[in-house]
């Protein structure tokens, strides 16, 4: 398990010339997961708009990033390449960037322990932060589905990712004729996963165990419910993290010295409601805009998926 000490950068706001580039929220550790890029549930934009409005010091990519499961070659979207690109530009700026593997890019397992530069592959984490140390994973080994009927979560996948773009023509139609949007993705997960974890015990088990590891939080992802709430185990209490997804809530976990762990929703963030205004794409932008497949194919032999 990869462990990280974690200091804090001196207080106080980023300085910024008037009339530039808009502030950065400074956050000192930002957890995403469950993005799903590659498919076409996947909010790419959305995701590349809010990292650009913060400047992590520590980000955890904490599963499900890139959807290995459902991948085709035949659907990877130049804006979900940028969010590749914008992340490798992190890495190289100095942002601390864990990636811990998830099942739909289990694949990634047979590199744990990878480290390049700020970047680092592995399976879970913890962060030794000044309000406890924090344990952090996908999830996906206490989901009852993932351990017993894989084949089953798989065709699970395919068969949500259908009803994502189902429900794209239902609200395409509902908004020509003036009603408002439905999500069918959203209400047909939440209870079919709230039926699967009144049988894992999803939360509980997480929490029982870093009780017993002497974790003060556990982190997870994989269920795409965004949560923060304190468990009470045999140990004593511990505080369940879940960073929820980047296909229907749109949420990521937060921590600053100040306030601790949050949650975000960049649908209830007045700022990324604005309008933005469009980025003056670089060379290597457009390059990848004009041919992200063969962009793709190099990333893919990189790592001997191809």
């Amino acid at each position: 398990m990869s462990k990280a000490t974690f200091s804090l950068p001196e207080s106080g706001p980023f300085n910024s010339a008037p009339n530039k580039v808009p502030r950065k929220r400074r956050v000192q550790v930002t957890v995403i997961s469950d993005v799903h890029l590659g498919t076409y549930g996947c909010h790419a934009q959305e995701l590349l708009r809010y990292l650009k409005s913060i400047r992590p010091q520590v980000l955890v990519l904490n599963g499900d990033i890139v959807d290995i499961w459902q991948f085709s070659k035949n659907y990877w979207p130049p804006a979900h390449m940028r969010v590749v690109r914008y992340l490798a530009g992190l890495a190289a700026k100095g942002t601390k960037i864990h990636y811990l593997t998830g099942n739909h890019d289990e694949l990634l397992r047979k590199f744990a322990g990878l480290k390049l530069g700020q970047f680092r592959l592995d399976n879970k984490l913890v962060l030794d932060l000044p309000h406890g140390r924090t344990w952090l994973f996908h999830g996906d080994v206490f989901d009852v589905t993932m351990r017993h009927s894989r084949w089953l979560a798989k065709l699970g996948g395919h068969g949500y990712d259908l009803l994502i773009l189902i429900n794209r023509v239902v609200n395409y139609l509902l908004g020509k004729l003036g009603r408002p949007r439905v999500a069918l993705s959203k209400l047909v997960k939440e209870r079919v996963k709230s039926a699967v974890a009144a049988v894992s015990n999803f939360e509980e088990t997480a929490a029982a165990i870093a009780a017993d590891e002497g974790y003060r939080y556990v982190a997870c992802g994989h269920i795409h419910q965004p949560e923060i709430k304190t468990l009470s185990t045999e140990k004593g209490e511990v505080i369940y993290l879940n960073s929820g997804d980047w296909v229907e809530n749109l949420t990521a976990l937060e921590y600053t010295a100040e306030a601790g762990w949050q949650l975000y929703y960049y649908n209830e963030d007045p700022a990324m409601q604005q309008p933005s205004s469009p980025d003056t794409p670089d060379a290597a932008e457009r390059q990848a805009d004009a041919n992200p497949a063969a962009l793709l194919e190099v990333l893919l032999a990189e790592f001997g998926m191809k």
